[in-house]
């Protein structure tokens, strides 16, 4: 860091991570938690509550990555927390059907219209790699377009050139170029119908209409992982956000009220192929578990019945952003937000972010420092320069002003240099 920023990291964070790196793999289960790309060492956290998060060292932070935008309620929301400790009562998995399953699906049918039959799973990534072995099954072609900076996922499929083609997000010639040469062996589209694994990049004007428009003239099974954008941005899918119906959507975070729960569904025709009414075989132990079924149950429900908290957490999210652009103006740092509902990255460059080549463009070392001095003043964004930040319904007014006073100081920080 340009001026040492790390010097007042706290000691017991870098002393639980050594201690991490010693049994688990990179000290970390999953790579962003590592703070690789902004430096220093991960904070250890030991709770949550509403918008903070407070750390092993004793520290307290106003948190904006909400575990990856699953948690909408904040932390340790009380009616989540009494499902899941009513439904552990009863017991933690049965390996069998239960009523909660079929009640959980009915919501999500509910919800979202296109997923006329639902198949529960454990993750988002086990959701796409179902989904992604249903459409081959039932197209027979065995490729699939996906885009540029997309993430599906740790999923192998989606890391083998072979199998894959690879777009320009938000640039619909680039996928129809692919789709008019090689339909007759590509099975699947998959995108975000937001972008929010290259930093939030909304799509354009017609983007998603026409990737349904060339799915449905050639063949394919357009997919929309939505496991992020998923009642994040309105009750049920983005899709009919933007009104275009997918063929399988793959759904997770927040429908599992921060328990390990995901879903893939869609149309009859193509779900109807999953065993053992059909052939393409899928299954899992702790698939739909009661403990994990039931606190997805208590925030649909919840949601459902706020809907309103859609408006709220847009107002927010828009008065948030509009002074962070704001004081960008005044600082004269080369910089950009980006937004879509309550999700939004600030981008440490000159230029418009509208695809992963663009959003490669900010600048990851001056977004580090950014990072590192919001810690220092209690303000915990995404620690990777192409992610998103989330806004749940227990930030505050005066969350938002504490975040801005950071931002603030951060930028004029910069400026001094």
């Amino acid at each position: 860091m340009g001026d040492n920023i790390l010097k007042n990291y706290p000691k017991t964070d870098k002393i639980l991570f050594r201690e991490a790196n010693r049994y688990l793999a990179g000290g970390v289960n999953s790579p962003v938690r590592s703070f690789k790309a902004v430096g220093g060492v991960p904070v250890f956290i030991e709770r949550g509550q509403g918008s903070r998060i407070y750390a092993a060292s004793g520290r307290i932070y106003l948190d904006y990555v909400m575990s990856w935008g699953a948690l909408i309620y904040g932390h340790a929301d009380r009616n989540i927390r009494r499902a899941i400790i009513e439904a552990a009562r009863k017991g933690t998995g049965f390996g069998a059907p239960t009523t909660l399953e079929t009640e959980f699906a009915r919501e999500l049918a509910r919800a979202v219209p296109a997923m006329e039959l639902t198949r529960l799973v454990n993750s988002g990534t086990e959701a796409v790699m179902a989904a992604l072995r249903l459409a081959r099954a039932f197209t027979g072609r065995e490729k699939v377009i996906k885009f540029a900076g997309g993430y599906h996922g740790s999923v192998d499929y989606l890391f083998q050139k072979k199998n894959l083609f690879e777009a320009q997000y938000n640039d619909l010639d680039s996928a129809a170029k692919i789709v008019r040469q090689h339909y007759r062996e590509t099975a699947a589209i998959i995108v975000e119908p937001v972008a929010a694994n290259m930093g939030v990049v909304p799509p354009a004007e017609g983007f998603l209409a026409g990737l349904r428009k060339l799915s449905d003239r050639y063949g394919l099974v357009l997919i929309f992982d939505e496991v992020i954008t998923g009642f994040r941005l309105r009750y049920g899918a983005a899709a009919d956000l933007f009104g275009v119906r997918p063929d399988l959507i793959t759904l997770g975070k927040i429908i599992g009220g921060g328990l390990p729960l995901a879903a893939y569904g869609g149309r009859k025709e193509i779900m109807k192929m999953v065993a053992p009414e059909g052939g393409v075989y899928q299954a899992g132990t702790l698939a739909g578990n009661p403990i994990a079924v039931s606190a997805g149950l208590a925030v649909l429900k919840k949601l459902r019945a706020d809907t309103k908290i859609y408006d709220r957490l847009d107002k927010m999210t828009t008065s948030l952003v509009s002074e962070i652009r704001k004081l960008i103006k005044k600082s004269g740092a080369p910089a950009v937000v980006n937004r879509a509902g309550s999700l939004f990255t600030v981008f440490f460059s000159k230029g418009e972010v509208i695809d992963y080549e663009s959003a490669s463009r900010s600048d990851q070392k001056v977004y580090a420092n950014f990072f590192h001095h919001l810690l220092e003043r209690g303000v915990y964004f995404a620690p990777s320069p192409l992610e998103a930040n989330f806004l749940s319904a227990s930030h505050s007014g005066n969350d938002l002003k504490k975040t801005l006073g950071a931002i603030a100081k951060s930028l004029n920080r910069r400026n001094k240099k």
